[in-house]
């Protein structure tokens, strides 16, 4: 099997290339990446990339359709990845998130690729209800990034069908430890104010409900969406991945980590506007169709291995939120200094695309 896996290098990718060189020994495996955030390791015994068989370095807005020739899998993980750069950056994100997302599914669809795995978001849902939204809710995307997710699986859906496979992994908030660890995910920040400073705290009232699931779980879905077969859930199927048992509060969270590290202070901001991105999700269509590949990992199991990866790493930033852990941070400085535009396309770069399309102008 040859697998393609977009964005491997960001805070997901390392647990999956790791999930599907175990599970595929003899596999060709991929990546392909802007490498924006390449240099953000973390406690990484070596380079994640080190068990890809090539990695290649490009934009997804531009990525060659020879690219995919002999792909059996396409694991689309590339996006701009959270809310702040959405917002920041929201004419790219639609670019990078939903643009390019279905030029490289068609690209895919035409080179004989047989599944196409992208990775979608629970945050379409958007707002709270009393009922948790299931795969039929209405969805109510509240920014750039969910916005960008709904488009892109509307316009996959059609595509699906004539021998390719779609699936669209709506996954809970991510956490856990990566070898490219973010700190711009609410676990994550708890964990990381709990290690540094000895206090968490929360921005809203601590009342909006989440869904969370590891890195680690993210992967095992992956893995099973690779190989799925359209009897298994249809030749398209967009699927919230994750565990019912993984619906918290953020403010059970805060609670959580303050359990396994004592003597933390958890403080709540009560005067905060009400946070509309507040949803529990159903996962039960994920449990029936995939039920050896259920999450395992338990949310104590999470904070512990944060809390055991930022002190290995003798973390003790207080001021992480303007880190370059935060993902925005690591664009912002690469702006400034002149090593990527105001499209986040690689300086160095530039002249060899206007090359290239000046080249496919003339034929």
């Amino acid at each position: 099997m040859k697998i393609l896996i977009t964005g491997n290098m960001g805070y997901v990718g390392p647990g999956v290339v790791s999930q599907l060189r175990a599970t595929y020994p003899q596999a060709t495996i991929i990546g392909y990446d802007m490498a924006y955030f390449a240099s953000c390791l973390t406690n990484a015994q070596f380079l994640p990339e080190a068990k890809l068989d090539q990695q290649l370095f490009g934009d997804v807005r531009t990525m060659p359709a020879e690219v995919l020739n002999g792909v059996d899998a396409v694991v689309h993980l590339a996006a701009i990845s959270n809310d702040p750069m959405g917002t920041k950056f929201e004419d790219i994100t639609l670019d990078v998130n939903y643009r390019s997302s279905i030029r490289i599914a068609e690209m895919a669809k035409a080179a004989g690729v047989k599944n196409y795995v992208f990775a979608s978001s629970c945050s379409m849902y958007g707002a709270a209800s009393e009922q948790a939204k299931t795969e039929d809710s209405e969805l109510n995307p509240l920014t750039a990034y969910a916005r960008s997710k709904v488009a892109s699986e509307k316009e996959l859906a059609p595509l699906a069908g004539d021998g390719f496979t779609v699936t669209c992994l709506r996954f809970a908030t991510a956490c856990g430890m990566s070898d490219r660890l973010r700190l711009d995910l609410v676990l994550n920040d708890f964990v990381a104010g709990a290690v540094s400073t000895g206090k968490i705290n929360i921005l809203s009232d601590g009342s909006p409900w989440r869904p969370l699931i590891h890195v680690k779980d993210m992967a095992r879905a992956i893995e099973w969406a690779i190989t799925r077969e359209p009897s298994n859930g249809g030749e398209f199927l967009a699927v919230n991945a994750g565990s019912n048992e993984w619906n918290y509060q953020v403010k059970e969270l805060a609670e959580a980590v303050a359990e396994v590290i004592p003597g933390t202070e958890v403080s709540v901001n009560l005067e905060a506007a009400p946070d509309k991105r507040s949803y529990r999700v159903n996962f039960d269509l994920f449990k029936s169709l995939a039920p050896n590949y259920q999450p395992q990992v338990t949310l104590i199991q999470a904070i512990q291995e944060l809390r055991d990866g930022l002190t290995t790493m003798g973390f003790k930033d207080g001021n992480f939120r303007n880190s370059q852990y935060m993902r925005l941070m690591v664009l912002t400085s690469l702006q400034e200094s002149e090593a990527i535009n105001q499209q986040l396309q690689w300086n160095h770069s530039i002249s060899k695309v206007s090359e290239q399309e000046t080249k496919l102008e003339t034929a």
